[in-house]
Parts: structure tokens; sequence; C-alpha cells
């Protein structure tokens, strides 16, 4: 039998990428045709070729741009903005209607956000340190159970 040591608790770690919806992809795809129409009158093989490129590198850079949110050696990364989960309060979940509320009505231009339309969940964490000028951070994610449940995890430094 092997000895195999157990994971440590402080190595586990949270990474969503926040990438557009089916239909933003589908959507985007309609500039294939678009640009093969442009190109048909000069070669019907070249108008698809040149299509087919115009499609893929527009579905591609939409999934390769698209933020991430992560959770990992007690920092909190969502995008490119990053902060320490000491530095925060519990995390709160929101869905359904709490998580439109807080996508608008509530959204106050002190909190930091980023939010990404056909994603339901919504994370908002409460910013302790004084010297930030933002007093929360707003969020989408498609699982944030889980986000919340990492960030507490860190917290306790578990």
């Amino acid at each position: 039998m092997h000895n195999v040591a157990p994971s440590t608790p402080a190595s586990a770690a949270y990474k969503e990428r926040l990438s557009p919806s089916l239909w933003i992809l589908a959507s985007a795809a309609v500039c294939a045709p678009m640009a093969a129409i442009v190109f048909s009158p000069i070669d019907g093989t070249l108008a698809l070729v040149v299509g087919l490129i115009v499609g893929v590198l527009i579905v591609v850079t939409l999934v390769a741009a698209a933020p991430t949110v992560a959770v990992k050696d007690g920092v909190l990364r969502v995008g490119r903005a990053h902060i320490g989960v000491d530095l925060l309060g519990a995390p709160e979940v929101l869905t359904g209607e709490e998580a439109r509320a807080a996508r608008g009505r509530e959204l106050r231009r002190d909190d930091w956000h980023m939010l990404r339309g056909g994603i339901d969940g919504v994370v908002r964490v409460a910013v302790l340190d004084d010297d930030d000028p933002a007093t929360h951070w707003v969020f989408s994610s498609r699982t944030p159970e889980r986000v919340a449940a990492m960030i507490t995890r860190a917290q306790r430094g578990r």
C-alpha cells in the first residue's frame, strides 16, 4: 500500500472563466457570412476562407478574452483586479431576483463590479479596507456558492 500525503487545503484553489453565453458566440459567428459576402465578388473560394477565418477569430477572441474569477493563495482575482481575502467581509451569494437587483437598482457607484450578461449568479463581498475606495466587490459567477465557500475557506486559513 502506498502512503499518499493528503492534499493541503492551503493549495486548494478555485478558478472559473466567465466565457460568453452560447447566444453571444452564435451571434458573433454571424460575422463569418458577412465577411464572406464582402469577398464573394472577388472569388468564391477566397470568400469562404476569409469568412471561416473571421468567424473563428471572433469566437476564439471572445472566449480567450473572457475574464476569470479565481481564489488562490489568499487572493481573490476577478478579471485583472485582485484583493487579499483578509481585506474582505463575508461573501453574499445572490441568485434570481436578488442577483437581478444587485446588478441593477442596488449597484452603487462606489462598488467595484465585473458583471456579465447571461450569467445569473452574483457574489457580493464587502471590502473592509478603509483605504480602498470600493465598498463592495460585486461580480458574476456561474457557481456563486462555490466562490463564496472558497473565499470563506481562504479567510479561515484552511
